[in-house]
């Protein structure tokens, strides 16, 4: 039976923060929480700072002030090598997949397990793990094929296998949908669904796409002027008359 709302533990814990590059201030007291089990979409417009939010809960950028706290960790205490050790424990999927064009997908998949050994130790034959990653996507055919062998909506599940072969407790979608086409963008949609199902994860999707955070939302988070400007269900924001809300749903 799924947890209530509040007895779900918070995994990740964003309160207050500011993030600035010189007189730009992107993220103004920017708080959210993730619960474990939870799918929340962050929707906002271009350049509104939904990349830079990811880019510090992970520790890509550093936060002007503010406190972010995944599974606990305040990653503003952690060293470098806590913080490598707790990335183990999140994926992340980038906007253009960012596959190794030289490797093949075999050993795009090998590089996570072989550059995060401590989570898992020395595996000396990858290939189960690698294939029942390939198989969440449905492409373990694929494995022996090289990235510009690949369609676009393959590269995404390709780079999504990859993420998943770490099985983290948590991932970042960053705009999964960009650049495909309505048919693929919904199999990649129905994909992270059944991901969620499957390995129980808890992810926060940055996307444009409403029929995206249709389906995938358990809750909506829309970044205005760096704040957390309204939350709630997908069916609750499209029923607030405030103008700036609605202006994500036309």
């Amino acid at each position: 039976m799924e947890k209530n709302k509040t007895d779900r533990k918070a995994v990740i814990e964003v309160q207050n923060v500011h993030k600035s590059f010189g007189t730009n201030h992107v993220l103004n007291g920017f708080t959210m929480t993730l619960l474990e089990g939870e799918n929340v979409v962050v929707m906002g417009k271009s350049g509104s700072g939904k990349s830079v939010l990811i880019k510090c809960i992970i520790g890509l950028e550093s936060i002007s002030s503010g406190t972010i706290k995944i599974m606990d960790n305040d990653i503003n205490q952690l060293s470098r090598d806590e913080m490598d050790e707790l990335r183990t424990e999140i994926g992340f999927l980038f906007q253009g997949s960012a596959l190794y064009d030289s490797m093949s997908v075999r050993e795009n998949l090998e590089f996570p397990l072989r550059r995060h050994s401590q989570k898992f130790g020395v595996v000396k034959d990858t290939t189960p793990l690698v294939l029942e990653a390939l198989e969440s996507v449905g492409l373990a055919h694929a494995i022996d094929l090289m990235p510009n062998e690949l369609s676009g909506g393959m590269k995404r599940r390709i780079a999504l296998a990859r993420t998943l072969i770490l099985k983290p407790k948590i991932i970042l979608y960053d705009e999964p949908t960009t650049g495909l086409d309505p048919i693929t963008s919904k199999e990649i949609i129905e994909l992270m669904k059944s991901i969620q199902q499957k390995y129980k994860t808890s992810a926060i999707i940055i996307t444009h796409d409403i029929d995206c955070a249709r389906v995938i939302s358990n809750r909506m988070i829309l970044l205005v002027d760096g704040i957390n400007y309204a939350e709630g269900t997908f069916e609750e924001l499209t029923q607030l008359k405030d103008e700036k809300v609605q202006a994500f749903f036309k």
